[in-house]
């Protein structure tokens, strides 16, 4: 079931016949083939496949990263042509600069945009309380846990108040306990900022425990082989018969 949120704060993405090729030993590598995709305003949507399959280099293309690519990717309506603001990133390892703070951390986007010190405190204060960190706004990274390093890092992707976020395997070097939690966090932010959500993952349960659809990859070159929808209310019971026979569908899927 996807949740009814505020226009203000969500994006459309559409995918229209994307491919990208990189030269190797100077012959062409294809990693995407006409990868076509809508994402509606509001929508969690998880990305899964085999390693090689191409995810990673997907994100790349939605965030700016890489621009020479066959094919478009428009955020409400508009071609991407690099990095913005509308758009936040999170990656598996938390990136947090280990020389500054934690408020200072999530702070930077906002200075660089510059933004006043008194809008700075507020913004980076209202998002280390929405991620749990209140308390370590003076901690440096190496006094964190690896999961409130994670929860650190998606503060600062969020800061900026974009409109898509970004997820690129951001839980996958956790424990499981850390991770089984940060799914909750991860749901409660989305559901409380009201932000189109685009998450990488190797891990097909943590896919659909939180996405309202499934985009199965198949590799080399990478291409969509499913869309799954994820039908069921939140919050999910992962022993339900119906989240097992979802999650039973699409590794059947990611076999093929």
């Amino acid at each position: 079931m996807t949740l009814q949120l505020q226009q203000s704060s969500q994006a459309s993405l559409a995918i229209r016949g994307v491919s990208k090729t990189y030269r190797v030993d100077d012959r062409p590598l294809q990693v995407l083939r006409n990868i076509a995709l809508d994402i509606a305003p509001g929508e969690f949507v998880s990305v899964v496949g085999a390693s090689g399959c191409g995810k990673s280099t997907l994100l790349r293309l939605i965030i700016g990263l890489d621009t020479e690519y066959d094919g478009d990717i428009l955020l409400d309506g508009q071609r991407i042509a690099g990095p913005g603001p509308e758009r936040g990133i999170v990656f598996q390892e938390h990136r947090l600069f280990p020389w500054l703070t934690v408020a200072d951390n999530i702070g930077l986007g906002l200075e660089a945009r510059g933004a006043g010190q008194s809008e700075r405190e507020q913004a980076v204060s209202e998002n280390i309380a929405l991620v749990g960190l209140a308390g370590f706004e003076k901690a440096y990274p190496h006094q964190l846990s690896g999961g409130m390093a994670q929860r650190a890092a998606i503060a600062r992707a969020l800061v900026n108040r974009p409109e898509i976020l970004l997820l690129d395997e951001p839980l996958g070097a956790l424990d499981s306990l850390t991770r089984a939690y940060l799914q909750k966090e991860l749901l409660r932010i989305w559901q409380q900022e009201q932000v189109t959500v685009v998450m990488v993952t190797h891990d097909v349960e943590e896919a659909v425990y939180l996405s309202d659809k499934v985009v199965v990859m198949e590799p080399r070159p990478g291409r969509i082989g499913a869309i799954v929808p994820v039908d069921i209310d939140h919050p999910r019971d992962r022993a339900a018969p119906e989240f097992i026979a979802l999650k039973e569908r699409i590794l059947g899927a990611l076999a093929h």
